[in-house]
């Protein structure tokens, strides 16, 4: 399989957060996308209550926002993201009703079928896919949406090299039909699915990932971990680049059944 595999858990947690802080998303993801799947979600009442979980410092968010009339609190377990979360939303004139908070996804702070919408764009993946959806449900209230994008297989089958590596850092990666499935065993009727496009990918989450690497190891005086780190998240660039046809993300939202 060429070079070792490593998991970005495997990292330091401050580090982690101080490399991805510095991008104005977390993951792959863009404006257009985010408004493409909000679309899809339907009309919210003017009173919408949603919830971003794993937030980051917020860059769906602020689309989230500007194309919703009520309240959002993003989540995050990172404090030091949850802070340019707020910073964020501050400098834009939304502090007023969107609010940052540090959490876990496993323990969510709101009550029995409160919210509109739950939001999570390229971040269910940290408790898994089944998992959210079927803890989450609670907090919906019925006929409110979830939103989520997911690393998916686009094609039936693979490259062993590709399939080799997402197992190991992903295990419950699937195909679309099969996520779909999930989610309506989950109790949700699937509403939309789309695949998030390749400039998500290439120009607004890899390119400037690119563009702070030299000041990330800069900060981190060129020491062995962090080139490390930052040699792993090139690798998996050139995965991508080399295989995209067969994987990418995909948005999935869902209504929730009675």
């Amino acid at each position: 399989m060429g070079k070792e595999l490593k998991l970005v858990e495997d990292f330091d947690f401050d580090m982690i957060v101080d490399f991805f802080g510095r991008l104005n998303r977390q993951g792959p993801g863009s404006e257009q996308t985010t408004c493409q799947a909000l679309n899809l979600v339907g009309k919210l009442p003017q009173d919408a209550k949603v919830a971003d979980l794993g937030c980051g410092s917020g860059g769906q968010t602020l689309t989230l926002a500007t194309h919703t009339d009520g309240t959002i609190r993003g989540m995050d377990i990172s404090p030091k993201l949850i802070d340019l979360f707020n910073a964020r939303m501050k400098r834009h004139g939304y502090d007023d009703r969107v609010t940052g908070i540090v959490g876990s996804m496993a323990e969510l702070p709101f009550e029995g079928e409160e919210l509109d919408l739950i939001w999570a764009e390229g971040s269910i993946y940290n408790i898994g896919f089944r998992r959210g959806l079927n803890e989450w449900r609670k907090f919906l209230k019925t006929g409110g949406a979830i939103a989520v994008s997911e690393v998916s297989w686009l094609t039936p089958t693979r490259p062993e090299e590709i399939n080799h590596f997402w197992h190991f850092h992903y295990a419950e990666i699937d195909t679309i039909p099969n996520k779909v499935k999930q989610m309506e065993d989950a109790g949700y009727t699937p509403q939309a699915h789309f695949i998030v496009p390749e400039d998500c990918w290439l120009d607004h989450f890899y390119k400037p990932m690119q563009a702070c690497v030299t000041s990330f190891l800069e900060q981190y005086d060129y020491s062995e971990t962090a080139r490390q780190f930052a040699q792993n998240q090139l690798e998996e660039q050139n995965y991508y680049r080399k295989y995209k046809k067969y994987y990418g993300y995909v948005f999935y939202i869902g209504i929730k059944n009675e």
